[in-house]
Protein backbone atom coordinates (compact mmCIF):
# COMPACT_ATOMS: atom_id res chain seq x y z
CA UNK A 1 0.00 0.00 0.00
CA UNK A 2 1.25 3.33 -0.86
CA UNK A 3 2.17 5.72 1.65
CA UNK A 4 0.29 8.78 1.78
CA UNK A 5 1.24 12.10 3.34
CA UNK A 6 -0.90 14.12 5.57
CA UNK A 7 -3.75 16.00 3.79
CA UNK A 8 -4.66 19.32 3.92
CA UNK A 9 -8.51 19.98 4.66
CA UNK A 10 -8.80 20.90 0.72
CA UNK A 11 -6.78 17.71 -0.55
CA UNK A 12 -9.60 15.68 1.77
CA UNK A 13 -12.95 17.81 0.43
CA UNK A 14 -10.53 16.70 -2.95
CA UNK A 15 -10.48 13.12 -2.26
CA UNK A 16 -13.71 12.65 -1.04
CA UNK A 17 -15.58 14.53 -3.92
CA UNK A 18 -13.91 12.22 -6.37
CA UNK A 19 -13.96 9.19 -4.24
CA UNK A 20 -17.76 9.53 -4.96
CA UNK A 21 -17.51 10.66 -8.20
CA UNK A 22 -15.33 7.73 -9.22
CA UNK A 23 -17.22 5.18 -7.78
CA UNK A 24 -20.79 6.36 -9.07
CA UNK A 25 -19.71 7.69 -12.20
CA UNK A 26 -16.93 5.51 -13.27
CA UNK A 27 -13.13 7.03 -13.28
CA UNK A 28 -12.64 7.68 -16.93
CA UNK A 29 -15.93 10.13 -17.13
CA UNK A 30 -15.39 12.42 -14.37
CA UNK A 31 -13.16 15.08 -15.43
CA UNK A 32 -10.82 17.29 -12.73
CA UNK A 33 -13.19 20.29 -13.44
CA UNK A 34 -16.24 18.32 -11.54
CA UNK A 35 -14.18 16.79 -8.89
CA UNK A 36 -13.32 20.88 -7.93
CA UNK A 37 -17.07 22.11 -8.74
CA UNK A 38 -17.48 18.93 -6.19
CA UNK A 39 -15.21 19.57 -3.54
CA UNK A 40 -15.46 23.46 -3.85
CA UNK A 41 -11.58 24.16 -4.80
CA UNK A 42 -10.49 25.45 -8.12
CA UNK A 43 -8.47 23.51 -10.37
CA UNK A 44 -5.52 25.04 -9.43
CA UNK A 45 -5.89 24.02 -6.28
CA UNK A 46 -6.27 20.56 -7.33
CA UNK A 47 -3.25 20.33 -8.97
CA UNK A 48 -1.32 21.62 -6.02
CA UNK A 49 -2.42 19.50 -3.92
CA UNK A 50 -2.10 16.21 -6.23
CA UNK A 51 -0.61 16.92 -9.20
CA UNK A 52 -2.53 15.20 -11.66
CA UNK A 53 -6.19 13.54 -11.66
CA UNK A 54 -3.92 10.32 -11.69
CA UNK A 55 -2.88 10.95 -8.27
CA UNK A 56 -6.49 11.84 -7.20
CA UNK A 57 -7.83 8.24 -8.21
CA UNK A 58 -4.57 6.87 -6.17
CA UNK A 59 -5.21 9.15 -3.44
CA UNK A 60 -8.90 7.92 -3.67
CA UNK A 61 -8.14 4.17 -3.96
CA UNK A 62 -5.47 4.15 -1.38
CA UNK A 63 -8.07 5.41 1.40
CA UNK A 64 -10.46 2.85 -0.13
CA UNK A 65 -7.65 0.60 0.49
CA UNK A 66 -6.56 1.56 3.92
CA UNK A 67 -10.14 1.39 5.42
CA UNK A 68 -10.65 -2.26 3.55
CA UNK A 69 -7.44 -3.20 5.33
CA UNK A 70 -8.74 -2.14 8.69
CA UNK A 71 -12.06 -3.73 8.27
CA UNK A 72 -10.86 -6.93 7.77
CA UNK A 73 -7.73 -6.97 10.69
CA UNK A 74 -10.46 -6.03 12.94
CA UNK A 75 -12.53 -9.12 11.40
CA UNK A 76 -9.74 -11.14 11.67
CA UNK A 77 -8.87 -9.76 15.41
CA UNK A 78 -12.40 -10.65 16.44
CA UNK A 79 -12.44 -14.53 15.30
CA UNK A 80 -12.48 -16.79 17.98
CA UNK A 81 -9.41 -19.22 16.25
CA UNK A 82 -7.03 -19.77 13.36
CA UNK A 83 -9.03 -21.58 11.33
CA UNK A 84 -11.79 -18.96 11.81
CA UNK A 85 -9.63 -15.96 10.46
CA UNK A 86 -9.03 -17.71 7.47
CA UNK A 87 -12.35 -16.66 6.35
CA UNK A 88 -12.31 -13.36 8.05
CA UNK A 89 -11.84 -11.25 4.98
CA UNK A 90 -15.22 -12.85 3.49
CA UNK A 91 -16.74 -12.27 6.40
CA UNK A 92 -15.78 -8.34 6.43
CA UNK A 93 -16.93 -8.57 3.02
CA UNK A 94 -20.34 -8.92 4.46
CA UNK A 95 -20.33 -5.36 6.11
CA UNK A 96 -18.32 -3.58 3.60
CA UNK A 97 -20.35 -4.45 0.41
CA UNK A 98 -23.67 -3.49 2.06
CA UNK A 99 -21.86 0.58 0.63
CA UNK A 100 -20.54 -0.85 -2.65
CA UNK A 101 -23.60 -1.02 -4.70
CA UNK A 102 -21.22 -0.33 -7.83
CA UNK A 103 -19.36 -3.48 -7.15
CA UNK A 104 -15.89 -3.35 -6.31
CA UNK A 105 -13.60 0.25 -6.88
CA UNK A 106 -10.01 -1.61 -6.99
CA UNK A 107 -11.72 -4.51 -9.84
CA UNK A 108 -13.47 -1.13 -11.74
CA UNK A 109 -9.90 0.56 -11.61
CA UNK A 110 -8.61 -2.07 -13.01
CA UNK A 111 -10.79 -2.46 -15.81
CA UNK A 112 -10.62 1.33 -16.55
CA UNK A 113 -7.38 1.59 -16.03
CA UNK A 114 -5.31 -1.23 -17.47
CA UNK A 115 -1.46 0.13 -17.80
CA UNK A 116 0.06 -0.89 -15.40
CA UNK A 117 2.16 1.92 -14.86
CA UNK A 118 -0.78 4.49 -14.31
CA UNK A 119 -0.15 5.25 -10.00
CA UNK A 120 -3.69 3.64 -9.09
CA UNK A 121 -3.51 0.74 -11.20
CA UNK A 122 -0.58 0.00 -8.71
CA UNK A 123 -2.96 0.73 -6.07
CA UNK A 124 -5.82 -1.75 -7.07
CA UNK A 125 -3.21 -4.52 -8.44
CA UNK A 126 -1.68 -3.99 -4.80
CA UNK A 127 -4.87 -4.82 -3.08
CA UNK A 128 -5.67 -7.89 -4.52
CA UNK A 129 -1.84 -9.21 -4.06
CA UNK A 130 -1.95 -8.27 -0.42
CA UNK A 131 -5.22 -9.92 -0.19
CA UNK A 132 -3.83 -13.18 -1.79
CA UNK A 133 -0.99 -12.92 0.58
CA UNK A 134 -3.39 -12.57 3.45
CA UNK A 135 -5.03 -15.68 3.29
CA UNK A 136 -2.16 -17.42 2.22
CA UNK A 137 -0.56 -15.88 5.60
CA UNK A 138 -3.97 -16.81 7.76
CA UNK A 139 -3.41 -20.17 6.01
CA UNK A 140 -0.08 -21.07 7.25
CA UNK A 141 -0.71 -20.06 10.37
CA UNK A 142 -3.91 -22.02 10.87
CA UNK A 143 -1.99 -25.17 10.05
CA UNK A 144 -3.29 -25.48 6.33
CA UNK A 145 -1.29 -28.07 4.53
CA UNK A 146 -0.59 -26.17 1.26
CA UNK A 147 -1.27 -22.25 1.94
CA UNK A 148 -0.54 -20.99 -1.39
CA UNK A 149 -3.38 -23.04 -2.81
CA UNK A 150 -5.80 -22.47 -0.31
CA UNK A 151 -5.22 -18.21 -0.96
CA UNK A 152 -6.00 -18.76 -4.59
CA UNK A 153 -9.06 -20.67 -4.30
CA UNK A 154 -10.32 -17.91 -1.84
CA UNK A 155 -8.73 -14.95 -3.35
CA UNK A 156 -11.29 -16.73 -6.19
CA UNK A 157 -14.12 -16.94 -4.18
CA UNK A 158 -13.84 -13.53 -2.55
CA UNK A 159 -13.47 -12.14 -6.15
CA UNK A 160 -16.31 -14.21 -7.83
CA UNK A 161 -18.57 -12.25 -4.78
CA UNK A 162 -17.94 -9.19 -5.94
CA UNK A 163 -18.53 -9.98 -9.51
CA UNK A 164 -21.75 -11.60 -8.65
CA UNK A 165 -23.19 -9.15 -6.59
CA UNK A 166 -23.39 -6.78 -9.55
CA UNK A 167 -25.45 -8.93 -11.33
CA UNK A 168 -27.78 -9.01 -8.09
CA UNK A 169 -26.93 -12.63 -7.11
CA UNK A 170 -25.94 -12.79 -3.01
CA UNK A 171 -23.09 -15.41 -3.16
CA UNK A 172 -21.71 -14.35 -0.03
CA UNK A 173 -23.05 -16.83 2.06
CA UNK A 174 -22.32 -19.77 0.02
CA UNK A 175 -18.84 -18.52 -1.16
CA UNK A 176 -18.41 -18.24 2.34
CA UNK A 177 -19.59 -21.99 3.69
CA UNK A 178 -17.19 -23.05 0.35
CA UNK A 179 -14.09 -21.57 1.71
CA UNK A 180 -15.10 -22.93 5.02
CA UNK A 181 -15.00 -26.13 3.95
CA UNK A 182 -11.62 -26.08 1.96
CA UNK A 183 -9.89 -25.00 5.10
CA UNK A 184 -11.20 -28.00 6.84
CA UNK A 185 -10.42 -29.83 4.34
CA UNK A 186 -6.77 -28.12 4.49
CA UNK A 187 -6.80 -29.01 7.87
Amino acid sequence: MQEMRPMTPAARRIVAAAEELFYHRGITAVGVDLIAEHSGVTKRTLYNQFGSKDQVVAAYLAGRDRRWRALVRATIDSCGDSLEAVTAPLVALQDWSAASTRGCAFLNALAELPDPAHPAHRVAADQKLWLRALFEELAGLAGCSDPATLAVRLLVLHEGVLATRLLGIDTLAESTALARSLVRAQT
